[in-house]
């Protein structure tokens, strides 16, 4: 008679798979990295994953003890909303810090999520910000200006600055997404492996590298995270491969699954991470986050 082990199923495989993710996690130790690392989260696509994945990075690097701020720079405010940030349109927003110049010390709110996870947050505001900036001095680097100056505010109150920054952007390449790119020095473009899922890339990475020739030299495409990956399917694992193959360099080797947990979460108020901390999706981008951590201090 034969003996069925837990590995002898698909389900006892995964489950023991994971186990063994959990356990290899638990022995990375982050360290700091030696700069504040400024990432633009962005996809001219929508529906990719940018704000689950702002969202879930932060909290999953600052619940390994880094300092992090997510500015919410998309009118829908959806990074706000999953990080448990009010943002009604009484409340002072990414809207005044880029049109008022309001310091972002008068507008950051320390979410529930982390000790040391703060958030710019968006109103709907924001929506008529692209057409007021088109007519200020200086219209692409004031997102820029004001993150330098709260940088040194917190040096000046003698607070531990900022590990990482992340701009959650809205699916399009106006003034917004510009003032995200020159405030930046790292890119993390997310694509789903889905049908399509290179399409308009050409055209995003041609914007950044006008960005880097006129505007922010110091700007790179840093990090390209697969999202919305099924295994079961063909197509995901020929998307995969045809990215990997593009961009062997910037691809993460974490692939964050398609989850319907991942989805749930921000209905919350929550991140996946503290919505169901023993999901897949929770998992991945635990691991993501070290992956990005440690290829930074490489």
């Amino acid at each position: 008679m034969t003996t069925t082990t837990a590995e002898d199923t698909p389900l006892g495989r995964k489950l023991v798979e994971e186990t063994r993710r959990r356990a290899r996690l638990k022995k990375v130790q982050l360290e700091r990295p030696a700069a504040t690392r400024v990432f633009t989260i962005s996809n001219q696509k929508g529906g990719v994953g940018k704000t689950s994945t702002s969202v879930n990075l932060a909290v999953a690097l600052a619940r390994q003890g880094q300092n992090v701020l997510v500015i919410d720079n998309d009118p829908q405010g959806n990074a706000s909303t999953a990080l448990g940030i009010e943002h009604s349109s009484e409340v002072d927003s990414t809207y005044d810090v880029l049109i008022d110049e309001m310091p972002i010390a008068d507008v950051v709110k320390k979410s529930a999520e982390a000790d040391n996870l703060w958030v710019v947050p968006a109103t709907i505001d924001l929506a008529g910000a692209e057409i007021e900036l088109v007519s200020m001095v200086a219209r692409e680097h004031r997102l820029r200006r004001a993150l330098e100056a709260y940088a040194k505010q917190r040096e000046a109150e003698g607070l531990e600055r900022l590990d990482y920054v992340f701009i959650d952007c809205p699916p399009s390449l106006g003034l917004l997404t510009l003032n995200a790119f020159v405030a930046a020095t790292e890119v993390l473009i997310p694509i789903q492996c889905e049908y399509y899922a290179l399409e308009g890339l050409s055209q995003l990475l041609k914007n950044i590298e006008m960005i880097q020739k006129h505007l922010n030299p110091e700007l790179k495409v840093s990090t390209i995270l697969l999202t919305m990956y099924d295994g079961r399917t063909n197509l995901a694992s020929q998307v995969a491969e045809e990215v990997r193959t593009h961009f062997p360099a910037e691809v993460l080797e974490t692939m964050i699954p398609r989850s319907v947990r991942i989805s749930e979460a921000p209905s919350y108020q929550q991140s996946v991470i503290s919505y169901d901390p023993s999901s897949t999706g929770a998992l991945s981008y635990l691991e993501a986050a070290a992956e990005i951590a440690l290829r930074g201090n490489r």
